[in-house]
């Protein structure tokens, strides 16, 4: 068993780095443990929502271009009431084939990994630069990534910003090479409260969002029905928009007429669209829904409509330097796209093609008693190094 390697992931997995909090703690371990094996790195501290966070910017090698950027995001999701946990999420456990721990799969196996290639690789043998990336809050928006973007050539100095690629994301070493867009949306129903003994007196909001819901899911219907030719082959699950209704609230008891309704929704829309455009087609279609409740058309409700987050697809160019170095070493020999989405969505638009390969599992990202495989984590950094050695030296 690699010491170093397994030390690493231990410590990064006792970091508590659900996106809410910060996660400054453990970039800045990272940063250490890089710093001390040769490579420049900057602490590019952000603020979202009212918490510090930081994105972590390594490199190493000649002010040349086509060099290469391997990256991850280190934030989790919660495991507080997260049902099914046996074990604590925050300390790093290894069980037959297994190592358990939050993040261990989703993502900071991979990070471990990219730590323990610094400490034996080479780095004076590099002909091109290496940049390693790790990110803040990719798990709500990506957001980390939406502010690094943009100010990563200033961040590099020199140093030409790459235009390929890695992303760790779990993926069992299968290589992906595009994903969805994301948006997120809230609906809010404002209605007329009062006594529930005099229903024709106000208008309930609870059942002016039944309509809403209905709309939504007839929406969803139809995109499913289109489908897409053209992503068959990428998306094989689902060629065409999905959408998902997260969470709904509203209403006091069952004695009061519900004077408010909110739901929380996402949908994913086919790259080479407009991420915006279904958002469009949301709010025509929520305008045209008759906003009285069941009980009277005495009294209406409004019906409001706001964008919490839209992040736009990822889709890289096949054949690169990277695809065919991964095909190599992965054994696979082709690429699709991935369920979920990414930081490759704003460094994509930033120029950089990405592709997502990765030791962890798709099936393990999110789920209680989160794990990696101890054989996918012990020969991945080996693999890194083999990319290394192929794309900057």
């Amino acid at each position: 068993m690699a010491t170093y390697l397994y030390e690493v992931l231990d410590r990064l997995i006792a970091f508590d780095t659900v996106s809410s909090h910060t996660i400054v703690p453990a970039i800045e371990y990272l940063a250490d443990q890089l710093t001390s094996h040769g490579l420049k790195t900057v602490v590019d501290r952000i603020d979202i929502a009212g918490v510090p966070q930081a994105n972590l910017v390594a490199w190493i090698g000649p002010p040349r271009p086509d060099g290469l950027i391997i990256t991850g995001h280190l934030d989790t999701v919660p495991v507080e009431g997260q049902p099914g946990w046996e074990r604590d999420p925050l300390k790093m456990e290894i069980d037959g084939n297994h190592i358990f721990g939050r993040g261990s799969s989703d993502m900071k196996g991979f990070l471990a990994q990219c730590a323990d290639v610094v400490r034996t690789l080479e780095l004076a043998r590099l002909k091109r630069p290496l940049v390693f990336i790790f990110t803040a809050d990719e798990e709500v928006g990506m957001l980390g990534a939406r502010e690094l973007a943009p100010a990563l050539q200033m961040l590099l100095g020199d140093v030409p910003q790459p235009n390929l690629a890695w992303i760790g994301e779990p993926t069992s070493y299968n290589v992906l090479h595009a994903h969805k867009s994301i948006c997120s949306f809230e609906v809010r129903v404002r209605g007329r409260g009062g006594h529930s003994g005099a229903p024709d007196q106000g208008v309930n909001a609870i059942a002016v969002m039944g309509k809403v819901i209905d709309v939504l899911g007839g929406l969803q219907a139809e995109r499913r029905a289109i489908g897409s030719s053209e992503f068959a082959d990428v998306f094989p699950e689902s060629p065409y928009d999905v959408m998902n209704l997260g969470t709904v609230h509203g209403g006091l008891a069952t004695n009061v007429i519900a004077e408010q309704c909110v739901l929380r929704a996402s949908y994913r829309s086919l790259p080479k669209t407009d991420p915006l455009a279904l958002y469009e087609e949301i709010g025509r279609r929520l305008s045209a829904i008759d906003p009285h409740d069941y009980a009277s058309d005495n009294f209406a409700a409004a019906i409001e409509l706001d964008l919490l987050l839209a992040a736009p697809p990822m889709w890289s160019n096949r054949d690169t330097r990277l695809e065919k170095i991964l095909f190599e070493i992965t054994g696979n020999q082709s690429a699709r796209g991935a369920q979920f989405a990414t930081d490759g969505a704003w460094f994509s638009g930033a120029g950089i093609q990405c592709l997502i390969c990765g030791p962890g599992d798709y099936e393990q990202a999110h789920q209680p008693n989160e794990s990696i495989r101890r054989d996918a984590f012990d020969r991945g950094p080996a693999m890194i190094t083999q990319v290394i050695e192929r794309m900057c030296m």
